[in-house]
């Protein structure tokens, strides 16, 4: 028998208990539950209200933990609505698809009036070759002889709508009973559907909260702190996770871990540490500390094309980068916006990297670091002889660069993201993800802001 896949598309906007209640009912009857949160909808422009970014941590955080449930987050990184013939399409070589609809659509169906025949594209061809999964409720009235040819019947217990959650919180009253506890707090944190524009900071308290533990055992230093802090929780129990090492024990920690929208708490135990708090802050209070700053911060989206013309995708949190891979310079083509902005750069190499990656390599290249919520990110050059004088570019977050080899053959370069190599490419493309982000914690008293302006402001300090 082939893999039977149901598709549960939608807005989740925000997503509720009943969505969830729908996802473990389907869960119990198919092998596979895809979860799409859907783009911007010309028909529902209330789907844009809130960014896709936020968008996308509420949709892993209701379905993340359920299993045969995996939320596809390809509609809000690619800023698009997929229609169901599209969804049927691509998902079709994996297996038997069933489309996830409510029974109001298809009312009207024995006479050809239902919304999927009469609205969707290709409508009528889907009514009539497509499996439907159709949800009904207790007492709703319904024709059986509306429902599509191939489908089957579901009865939700669940009650609850997305309205009905985002006008509880446009007037301030709480959402308890409707969504997940840690959706509800990630609601609260960045102030969403009650605020015109989300927050990126959040003052809270980690205090008795259970925390997973990663730490860089093969550094005695960390093995010490860890036997200070304790040995955590499973991933599933965990409100946090408790990153003890380097930068680079914290970017594989994140690069393992996003998807489970847990904050990361670094503790440093290596040398800079931009991205972790001291010891000398946390220790000296109790463990996990009462005040700390949630930063959510993005992540970059990257497409790698190889000397083939494939291409594969790969998520980074603090930079990614070009550079030669033998004795001689490379020369790279850098378009902004499908724009040439250097039609030969004669360098080592090329690196984009985001506010919080900006004092790592960027910084080591001569690049100014910026703060971690400045709504901008770097374009640095490393080593550059041509065009002279030319060293680094500050691009707005809705940008997109493209950085290609000039030649391939002659001069290969190879690319890496957060130190982890890539590969030999041709061309690398990126732009400030619309659906990865992570959500780094610092102590109130020595946040990130702070160590940005210890760097800005050390010779006048020391």
């Amino acid at each position: 028998m082939p893999k039977r896949i149901a598709l549960f598309g939608g807005s989740f906007n925000p997503p509720g208990l009943h969505h969830r209640a729908i996802a473990r009912l389907l869960a119990r009857e198919f092998d596979s539950v895809r979860v799409i949160p859907c783009g911007p909808r010309p028909d529902k422009p209330v789907t844009g209200a809130v960014p896709a970014i936020y968008r996308a941590a509420l949709a892993d955080l209701t379905f993340g933990d359920l299993e045969k449930v995996t939320v596809d987050l390809f509609d809000l990184e690619q800023a698009t609505f997929l229609r169901n013939h599209q969804l049927q399409t691509r998902f079709e070589p994996e297996g038997q698809i069933w489309h996830v609809v409510g029974a109001d659509l298809i009312t009207g169906g024995s006479k050809g009036k239902s919304l999927i025949q009469r609205t969707w594209e290709k409508g009528e061809e889907l009514w009539a070759r497509a499996n439907f999964a159709v949800i009904t409720r207790p007492g709703h009235e319904m024709d059986a002889d509306d429902l599509p040819p191939q489908s089957r019947l579901f009865t939700l217990d669940e009650p609850g709508s997305s309205s009905l959650i985002r006008d509880h919180l446009s007037r301030g009253d709480s959402v308890q009973g409707l969504v997940t506890p840690r959706v509800m707090d990630y609601i609260e944190r960045y102030g969403l559907y009650r605020a015109p524009i989300p927050g990126t900071w959040a003052h809270s308290s980690l205090h008795e909260q259970p925390f997973f533990l990663q730490a860089d055992y093969l550094n005695p230093k960390a093995v010490a702190y860890a036997e200070k802090t304790g040995p955590g929780v499973s991933a599933t129990e965990a409100r946090f996770i408790s990153v003890i090492g380097g930068d680079g024990a914290m970017l594989r920690s994140i690069r393992e871990h996003w998807r489970h929208r847990l904050p990361f708490f670094g503790l440093n135990a290596g040398h800079l540490g931009f991205l972790m708090n001291g010891p000398e802050q946390v220790f000296d209070q109790p463990f996990p500390p009462r005040d700390v700053i949630l930063r959510q911060l993005p992540m970059l989206y990257l497409e790698f094309e190889d000397a083939m013309g494939a291409t594969r995708t790969a998520y980074g949190f603090n930079d990614a980068w070009i550079e030669r891979s033998t004795s001689q310079s490379a020369w790279l083509e850098v378009s902004v916006n499908d724009v040439k902005r250097i039609p030969k750069l004669v360098s080592d190499g090329a690196l984009v990297a985001t506010a919080a990656g900006s004092t790592a390599y960027a910084r080591s290249m001569g690049a100014s670091p910026l703060l971690a919520d400045t709504p901008a990110w770097l374009l640095v050059g490393s080593n550059v002889m041509e065009p002279a004088h030319w060293r680094s570019a500050l691009l707005s977050t809705d940008s997109t660069v493209e950085i290609r080899s000039l030649e391939p053959d002659r001069r290969p370069v190879q690319a890496y993201v957060d130190g982890l190599s890539m590969g030999p490419v041709v061309a690398l493309r990126a732009r400030i993800s619309r659906a990865a982000a992570a959500e780094l914690v610092f102590c109130a008293d020595h946040d990130m802001a702070e160590k940005i302006a210890a760097i800005q402001f050390h010779k006048l300090s020391s």
